[in-house]
């Protein structure tokens, strides 16, 4: 009783998918990926073992719809399930049983998938289809774009409950110690899909990243507002060195990664974030 999409983006070398539903945690789910292998989503009557069973094959080399088509061979419960496949070269593939429940069925293109059932009808998977076309950006704003638009063309027809995204691309985890790009979940929300969008938004800036360009030495009128900002929340203080107070400002709101710690620059997006949070 969900509706998703599975995409790759061959410039970036990222796969990902995006789902909602009215049930609690899709998240838990329905989403599989995996940098290198593919994206899978598992879904109506799910059997999650098609997540990392189907990886493993197109990580093999399989193709996603020879990777689908030898998992339903040996499932006797084919026909309640849906699933969207999406390989290590961007061929996609979907299947929808005969007994989903309606609206459901699903349509792949270049480098994605799209499938849904219990929807509103057959535009909402049209309309994932065209929001992830028609959007500009890298993976996860695409994927997003898709999910709002498939959201707001009715989406699942019993309501709304749950939304979630989950993009793997090489070493784009924290620290670069893994391959979880993106990886958020709304469990339970009256209107998940824009609280969903809001969390990535986040995501971007704590974790984003700066090219020099954008790096705003603290010198000057810049240099005075940080240290008031620094008194005011009570870091500046006894014998403490700017850089000192910085440091442990900038570690307490979770910024090490947006500036310099020794104090000599910070990310643009997170001082402008910095400046209206704390009114300086």
């Amino acid at each position: 009783m969900t509706f998703s999409i599975v995409a790759y983006d061959s410039q970036d070398k990222a796969w990902g998918i995006a789902v909602a539903s009215k049930f609690p945690a899709v998240g838990a789910v329905v989403p599989w990926v995996r940098a290198g292998a593919g994206a899978v989503a598992a879904q109506s009557f799910a059997n999650t073992s098609y997540g990392p069973r189907g990886l493993d094959l197109m990580a093999q080399g399989a193709s996603a719809q020879d990777a689908l088509n030898q998992l339903l061979q040996n499932d006797p419960e084919r026909e309640l399930r849906q699933f969207g496949f999406v390989d290590t070269q961007g061929r996609a593939a979907t299947f929808t049983g005969t007994g989903c429940f309606p609206w459901a069925g699903g349509l792949t293109g270049d480098g994605y998938a799209c499938q849904g059932n219990v929807l509103a009808g057959e535009q909402v998977v049209k309309e994932l289809e065209n929001g992830f076309r028609t959007s500009s950006g890298d993976l996860p704003s695409r994927l997003l774009s898709a999910l709002l638009a498939g959201d707001r063309a009715g989406g699942d027809r019993r309501g709304r409950q749950s939304a979630a995204i989950y993009v793997a691309k090489a070493d784009a985890g924290y620290s670069g110690f893994n391959d979880r790009w993106i990886d958020y979940r709304v469990d339970d929300h009256i209107d998940p899909v824009p609280h969903l969008i809001d969390l990535v938004e986040m995501h971007r800036l704590y974790f984003g990243k700066s090219d020099e360009g954008q790096h705003v030495e603290l010198t000057g009128k810049t240099l005075a507002r940080m240290t008031v900002i620094l008194k005011q929340e009570n870091y500046l203080k006894d014998s403490l060195t700017f850089k000192d107070a910085f440091y442990a400002f900038i570690g307490n709101e979770n910024f090490e990664e947006r500036a310099d710690p020794n104090g000599k620059w910070i990310d643009a997006p997170v001082l402008e974030f910095l400046l209206n949070k704390f009114k300086s």
